[in-house]
């Protein structure tokens, strides 16, 4: 029997966004897909809620990695 079921994966664990109805034990295979989002707007917010439960000094420190250009392009050969 296949059935889709939506999950959301967080500190490692994957969480069905319905019940299952399985007994307890049961094995199961899992084939993991991405939704892919309509729009910019969409994947914006997505993108957002990772950093959601960030503290600000932890953002303010990924802004600065992220705009210093020599963590991303080789130096001068």
């Amino acid at each position: 029997m296949a059935r889709v079921i939506e999950a959301v994966y967080e500190s490692g664990v994957l969480t069905p966004l319905e019940p299952l109805d399985l007994p307890e034990h049961q094995r199961v295979i899992l084939t993991i897909q991405i939704p892919v989002l309509e729009n910019a707007e969409a994947m914006l917010r997505a993108w957002q809620q990772i950093y959601e439960w960030l503290p600000e000094q932890d953002l303010v420190e990924i802004e600065r990695i992220a705009r210093d250009r020599s963590h991303f392009m080789r130096q001068g050969n």
